[in-house]
């Protein structure tokens, strides 16, 4: 069997053949056949379960109107529908990863879907607004246990190399898409069906996932160990007060006592997990992970691309429905544009990772993010979607590649008992760098459109401003939001350049002091690292 060579630091060739490819060669065509068909069948469920609860994230965001009129919601209460999902999910990924490194990643996969199934359909059937936010609550659970274990799911079913990389690319394709296609899925069962179905329709692809997953999905190795009860209970916490404190301050502002006191406890717990952490045999996050400086700082990137994709969908369908007039089913259309670009450039950004490199892909699609939300800060009220349409033919593609290679850098080095943290980490960073990115931008849209309304009114001497002057103000709070998502996915490039881009020598010893946490230019002739081959 061939060996593949690998590097000091442990990331392997991905130019060279992967095993499980030689493994194929050497079958006979009818083996084969039937492994090729096993391992599409895993990949179809693996990914079918990402995108199903990636559409959850965004497929709410078009019916809350509608929501808000059939259950009678409290203008205050309709920001839970999002923020109940977000806590959960976010505040219980790593624990959701981890028990899938414990007690086997397939076993809580299924758990996990159940799980989401189960409150889907919950969440389909509520007649009140406790009911539903409670349901949405329930879906957070059962994705925070699906989603890492699906991602570790490849890590187990497919060997690293050329397979696995197409593997990620379609899964980074469908968390890249997935938001997007939300919005347009949402669109047509709210206009055409009922806002009920972008519940209801979860359940019939979750009982597919289950019938399949125990058939065609491999049970992976349990790691030895208890889990982390304290550090499980103290991160979680932690990570909960910080959602809803930001979640709070976007509607009761950064001052109000529930927002201060949600935040000081998110501090507290998460310095207490910090030392449980460092003094437990098993801990839930071995600290350890964070001394790889190129995935501590893949998270850092994941967190502002996070911000990025989280804030263009939310802004965007906002102006589109409440500044130009577009219903549902308008903006989900509207929306389709940056699905199929996403989709795409994942999938050959996947294809040719391989061969030059992850430096190149990573750099130009964080470039093209920070340009489309730049080009999104431009938008007026009487602009047309023809400037939007450049803005997503720009941002789309960059999405896209950044999935891409995020995802392949985050699990590069995981050791097997540990890609299940690894993975949820990676969903964390980006679940919190979203709803972290939604709550700040939604205080800065809030404080523009008022400081605009201010400067209107007095500029027209009078207390009530009319409604165009209200949608020019709000418009002018949209494009300000873009404007910090802009620069906030810059830092991030910036890291990117700093981490991969290998900036002159000189430059980084003379003036940076940067040369310790630099990549090295040595390389081995017969081997190339995914992260360092740029030709």
């Amino acid at each position: 069997m061939l060996t593949i060579p690998r590097r000091a630091h442990g990331v392997t060739d991905l130019r060279g053949p992967s095993r499980q490819t030689v493994e194929l060669a050497g079958r006979t065509p009818t083996a084969r056949s039937a492994a090729s068909r096993s391992l599409g069948l895993a990949l179809i469920v693996i990914s079918a379960a990402q995108l199903m609860i990636v559409l959850d994230s965004t497929i709410v965001n078009v019916a809350l109107p509608t929501v808000q009129r059939s259950l009678q919601f409290s203008t205050a209460d309709l920001n839970w529908l999002i923020t109940a999902y977000a806590v959960t999910f976010g505040g219980l990924l790593v624990f959701g990863g981890r028990t899938g490194d414990l007690y086997g990643k397939r076993r809580m996969f299924i758990i996990g879907v159940a799980t989401f199934a189960g409150a889907s359909l919950l969440a389909g059937l509520a007649n009140s607004e406790v009911w539903l936010i409670i349901a949405r609550g329930l879906q957070g659970i059962g994705a925070a246990i699906a989603a890492p274990t699906a991602l570790s799911l490849i890590t187990s079913n497919f060997r690293e190399g050329e397979l696995r990389n197409r593997a990620l690319g379609v899964y980074a394709a469908m968390s890249g898409g997935g938001g997007a296609a939300g919005l347009l899925l949402g669109g047509i069962l709210t206009d055409l069906v009922s806002w009920r179905w972008i519940f209801f329709v979860n359940v019939p692809i979750a009982a597919l996932i289950l019938f399949l997953a125990p058939r065609v999905l491999d049970e992976s190795d349990h790691a030895s160990g208890r889990l982390d009860i304290p550090g499980a209970l103290t991160v979680t916490g932690g990570v909960l007060s910080v959602v809803y404190g930001l979640s709070n301050a976007a509607t009761y502002g950064w001052v109000s006592p529930a927002t201060l006191v949600s935040l000081a406890a998110a501090a507290l717990l998460l310095a207490w997990f910090g030392l449980i952490e460092t003094r437990t045999a098993a801990p839930l996050v071995p600290l350890r992970m964070f001394k790889d400086r190129v995935r501590g700082a893949t998270y850092a990137m994941m967190l502002s691309q996070g911000v990025a994709a989280f804030s263009m969908f939310f802004f965007l369908t906002q102006f589109l429905q409440n500044i130009m007039g577009w219903n549902p089913l308008q903006t989900g259309i509207g929306f389709v544009p940056i699905t199929a670009g996403v989709v795409l450039s994942a999938t050959l950004t996947s294809r040719f990772v391989g061969r030059i490199g992850i430096r190149p892909p990573l750099l130009v699609g964080q470039a093209a993010v920070v340009v489309g939300l730049a080009l999104l800060s431009r938008v007026t009220i009487s602009g047309s979607y023809a400037d939007i349409l450049v803005a997503l033919l720009i941002l789309a593609p960059g999405l896209g590649m950044q999935f891409v290679t995020l995802t392949l850098t985050a699990v590069r080095v995981a050791r097997a008992d540990e890609t299940g943290v690894a993975s949820a980490l990676l969903n964390t960073a980006q679940q919190l760098g979203g709803a972290i990115g939604l709550s700040v931008l939604a205080s800065v849209a809030i404080n523009a459109t008022e400081g605009q309304l201010g400067l209107s009114a007095g500029s027209a001497g009078q207390l009530q401003t009319t409604g165009a002057i209200n949608a020019a103000a709000t418009t002018y709070g949209y494009a300000t939001a873009f404007q910090v998502a802009s620069v906030i996915e810059l830092f991030g490039l910036l890291i990117s350049a700093v981490v991969f881009g290998v900036p002159p020598r000189w430059l980084t010893d003379r003036f940076l002091g940067l040369a310790p946490f630099l990549p090295t230019r040595e390389r081995s002739p017969q081997t190339c690292s995914v992260l360092e081959c740029a030709e």
